[in-house]
């Protein structure tokens, strides 16, 4: 593993300084990279596009476990991203985590193909005669949880850390180091969309027609092969050395800023703040703000403050830096549009779960005997935003800044508020779908209702819009108001988000399905309610789809009027930031 130049902070060989330095890093990584990351998501796409179907097939869940288990398992993958966040910032490093990790992920996807390949270890699939469906036993539970929890915490190893470790292998202090981060980003979100394309066609279609155990096989072996590319490019790789955690740090100013509460902040010049700039040209640093001035106190230097021979405070839990301070105001500062981001998810959280199984229930032919797998589905959002980002890019936006005065043209606050609209009216649009559907399986006394798959398509379309304009701004705002140092961090905060949606989703459904029970005057839990049991028909889900519209129009609301002032917060605090006299 080499070193770059510039920094201090980058692993050396064993024997020192690295005379071949210019030969670690750039674009040479990143067959290694990009592969790792392609073979990654293939292999968790395959299987979070089919997690619903496999629960409801496989484990004979009803509807309402298979996408509360399915949610829940969702979120967790997302909220261990600060698990893998911290551990790689904190202890491992970028590279260890990610190989680690990896390893984890392979021996969870080992365990789910064991559970398709052995039928001891799934219940006894259900007697089409009678109709019998045996519930799994709870080792059978115990061993699929065990797997969900490999996987999660695997993911929550490579999600936050992979963009992170590519963008480590550029100089980013040059042009043209820049220019090649831009270029990283395209060809990784390249690769991303070929592995989910392969994901939502191949592997998916080979889990439902074919074979459960090939269609987790196939992305077993996938993901035993990133582990092998990546390794392969282990030399080649410039690794950053652990600078401490962020999560560490935000403790630290807590705690200081909460010991000197009662200090009455004056003037600047009347305060001795402490300082402790990076040397690293890659980190960046962060000038002291007006933003939340109580936090500002834990940088203040007392006489109860003492230094070592470094000029470091002796004791970090009262005395903290001011770029430690300023990492913390950032956090605080993206909360109100990272909440708005939340519900827009939620609405994207419900086609991977409930609009799969709608497409259960639907007549899935496409040509002549071929049937469309519900897990499929997904790829419609996906074409969605293939098609719509290049008109956006070279109609939209061009006209957009010759119409506009400033010619800024649309703003990431105007994409922001029109995800937001998009998931109201996805929301909208399946239930009135989803009513037509269960209307017309009545109406003709079958399960299966004789209503085209392709009825759900708008709803899948909206979802991808929603998703282009919520969460890649989402991810555009995160990245813009972190400094590079917080760089994994930022990752961490997107898939927290996905994973609040997650959590938020599965909470609803529960509670909406016990109220609708208890409406109904069910005393002994046999009234399937709004949600539950195995029949679709006899639900009200497009009331569910209604109420979650109207959380997302209460969304709107709040953006409009509180969140929308935080999304330009970059330039109030360059014209709020002091002039500060700092004495060593």
């Amino acid at each position: 593993m080499k070193k770059r130049e510039t920094s201090p902070d980058i692993l050396l060989n064993d024997d020192g300084y690295d005379p071949n330095i210019k030969k670690a890093g750039g674009w040479k990584t990143m067959p290694y990279i990009i592969g790792n990351e392609t073979f990654e998501k293939l292999a968790s796409m395959s299987l979070t596009a089919n997690m619903t179907v496999y629960l409801r097939t496989q484990y004979n869940m009803d509807g309402l476990t298979s996408v509360s288990i399915a949610s829940i398992w969702g979120g967790t993958c997302n909220i261990t991203t600060l698990l893998g966040a911290f551990v790689s910032d904190a202890y491992l490093g970028r590279y260890w985590t990610l190989l680690t990790a990896s390893i984890i992920y392979f021996l969870g996807m080992g365990m789910m193909t064991l559970t398709a390949a052995i039928p001891y270890l799934r219940p006894p699939s259900c007697n089409k005669l009678t109709a019998i469906c045996q519930e799994p036993e709870k080792w059978q539970l115990g061993v699929l949880f065990i797997a969900l929890i490999l996987l999660s915490l695997g993911a929550g190893g490579i999600r936050p850390v992979n963009i992170a470790f590519g963008v480590d292998q550029f100089d980013v202090t040059t042009e043209k180091g820049k220019k090649q981060v831009e270029s990283f980003y395209n060809w990784y979100y390249w690769g991303f969309t070929i592995a989910l394309i392969v994901a939502l066609t191949v592997v998916v279609y080979i889990q439902n027609n074919i074979s459960w155990a090939l269609g987790l096989a196939i992305p077993t072996a996938i993901i035993l092969l990133s582990i092998v590319v990546f390794f392969i490019g282990s030399k080649l790789y410039i690794c950053v050395k652990p600078r401490g955690s962020v999560f560490i740090d935000v403790a630290k100013v807590i705690s200081a800023a909460l010991r000197k509460r009662k200090i009455k902040l004056k003037p600047t010049s009347e305060h001795t703040l402490f300082d402790n700039p990076s040397t690293d040209p890659t980190v960046g640093n962060l000038c002291l703000t007006n933003r939340f001035s109580c936090l500002t106190k834990a940088a203040v230097i007392t006489e109860q403050d003492s230094f070592n021979d470094q000029g470091l405070p002796t004791n970090g839990w009262r005395l903290c830096s001011i770029q430690q301070v300023e990492q913390f105001k950032c956090i605080i500062s993206v909360m109100p549009v990272w909440v708005s981001g939340i519900a827009c998810f939620v609405c994207m959280d419900q086609q991977s779960t409930q609009g799969v199984l709608q497409a259960i229930q639907s007549d899935t032919r496409f040509i002549h005997n071929f049937h469309v797998p519900p897990g499929s589905m997904g790829i419609a959002g996906m074409i969605t935003l293939s098609i719509w980002i290049p008109i956006y890019e070279h109609l939209v936006l061009p006209l957009s800044r010759r119409m506009s005065k400033d010619g800024v043209g649309i703003t990431l606050k105007h994409r922001l508020g029109a995800g937001i609209v998009m998931s109201i009216i996805c929301m909208v649009v399946a239930g009135i779908v989803e009513g037509r559907r269960r209307e017309s399986a009545l109406k003709n006394h079958t399960f299966i209702a004789p209503m085209s798959f392709a009825w759900l398509i708008p709803q899948y379309a909206l979802s991808g819009m929603t998703e282009v304009f919520t969460g890649v701004g989402i991810m555009e705002f995160l990245a813009k108001q972190f400094p590079p140092s917080m760089r994994t961090l930022a990752g961490s905060l997107f898939f927290l988000s996905l994973a609040c949606a997650s959590y938020v989703s599965s909470f609803l459904i529960n509670l909406i399905h016990r109220l609708s029970q208890s409406a109904s005057g069910d005393k002994d839990g046999s009234n399937p309610g709004w949600l539950g049991g195995t029949d679709l028909n006899k639900n009200k889900l497009d009331y569910y789809y209604f109420i979650v519209a109207g959380i997302c129009v209460l969304n709107l609301m709040y953006y409009l009027f509180f969140a929308s002032r935080y999304v330009d917060t970059s330039k109030k605090d360059e014209e709020g930031e002091k002039d500060v006299e700092l004495n060593s």
